[in-house]
């Protein structure tokens, strides 16, 4: 039975954007792991090979976590679309 406070189709819409979000943090990370890059060993300055690791472990946990809430909330919502009763 759906929820008296949700109807289907905003469920579902709303679903749908929880993935897409969850895909536009999918590409923030590319973006910010190509812009993290080592210098190449001509260049002079910049970030070096420990810290690149360090930044990359850091932004990689943190874009993981924010896509399985997302995709959790995703999968929830469109369930509840479909009038599937949760337990709580």
């Amino acid at each position: 039975m759906p929820s008296p406070r949700l109807s289907p189709p905003i469920a579902r819409l709303a679903g749908l954007g929880a993935f897409g979000v969850a895909g536009g943090i999918l590409a923030l990370l590319a973006v910010a792991l190509w812009g993290t890059r080592p210098n190449r060993p001509g260049n002079t300055g910049g970030i070096d090979p420990i810290n690149t690791t360090i930044t990359w472990i850091a932004f990689t946990v943190i874009a993981l976590a924010l896509i399985a809430v997302h995709v959790v909330l995703a999968r929830q919502l469109l369930a509840e679309s479909r009038g599937v009763r949760r337990g709580i």
